[in-house]
């Protein structure tokens, strides 16, 4: 079973639900979001997975959906939500989104971003600041550049895809590592403030970064 991202495909929605535990077990918040992905399935969630972060105490519940209407999509979140917080003695939800993916590329020349439970994924956001539209299109703008200059001379990462936000300011990129050796190594290696920030001068961000696990993909293979 894979979580199944395709390269820009403006008619599917990745969400994004960001949840700090609050002294719980993380298995236990992880076989909760569980049940949350078996139940929107009935909501038309065509496949969800479950990230937990390698080092840190973040868990990542998402999910992929067929692109909706702002009215529907508002009542589809608000559902979410409204399940959620069955968790909200477990743990915090620290942030939430819509994304849709603007570009990619895969080693093996696969149109889409595919992880399955155990992979190693990172991923990264940059929001701004003081958004404008303007300065939120030259960003995108700039992380695609990035990215295409970039994926190439990273060694060990199968594929990866950048992820425009609905409703905030932020671009996200993930990619999947063939190992956590891999990923470690090329963050040890790259020297970021010269290699990346170039692309973001200017630029009033806040960006994030972190590794994960995969621990649960759950919808079509």
């Amino acid at each position: 079973m894979a979580f199944y991202v395709p390269f820009n495909d403006r008619n599917l929605e990745i969400s994004f639900f960001m949840l700090k535990p609050t002294g719980e077990c993380a298995d236990d918040i992880i076989d909760v979001l569980k049940q949350v992905s078996l139940y929107t399935a009935s909501l038309g969630c065509i496949q969800s997975s479950i990230l937990k972060s390698i080092h840190g105490n973040l868990i990542i519940w998402n999910g992929a959906w067929i692109k909706r209407s702002k009215e529907n999509k508002i009542l589809l979140s608000a559902a979410l939500l409204s399940m959620l917080s069955s968790l909200a003695n477990m743990a915090t939800l620290m942030d939430h989104s819509f994304f849709n993916s603007y570009t990619g590329e895969s080693r093996d020349g696969t149109p889409a971003v595919r992880f399955y439970t155990g992979d190693i994924v990172s991923l990264s956001s940059a929001s701004l600041v003081a958004p404008n539209e303007s300065n939120e299109n030259s960003v995108a703008y700039a992380c695609l550049a990035m990215f295409k200059d970039r994926f190439r001379k990273m060694v060990g990462a199968n594929c990866g895809v950048c992820l425009r936000s609905h409703i905030l300011p932020r671009i996200a990129c993930l990619f999947v590592w063939d190992s956590l050796q891999s990923c470690y190594s090329y963050i040890l290696k790259t020297d970021y403030r010269k290699a990346i920030l170039p692309y973001l001068d200017g630029f009033s961000l806040d960006i994030k970064y972190d590794v994960f696990r995969v621990v649960y993909v759950s919808g079509h293979s």
